[in-house]
């Protein structure tokens, strides 16, 4: 995938997200690249996320 590839797919979620109320954050955004880079995984990304969340609702 080219970055402009990347780059476009990004600007659609952001604005599917941003309809909503929603826009994605530079981290966010961040994060995707990575992922389409394959730098890391969609999984790796939700399990972090889920312990983070455990971890700020305790």
């Amino acid at each position: 995938m080219t970055n402009a590839e990347i780059e476009n797919r990004i600007a659609r979620v952001n604005a599917t997200m941003a309809m909503e109320g929603m826009p994605l954050s530079e981290d966010e955004k961040n994060v995707l690249r990575d992922i389409c880079l394959g730098k890391v995984s969609y999984e790796e990304v939700m399990k972090e996320l889920i312990e983070k969340f455990k971890k700020e609702g305790n």
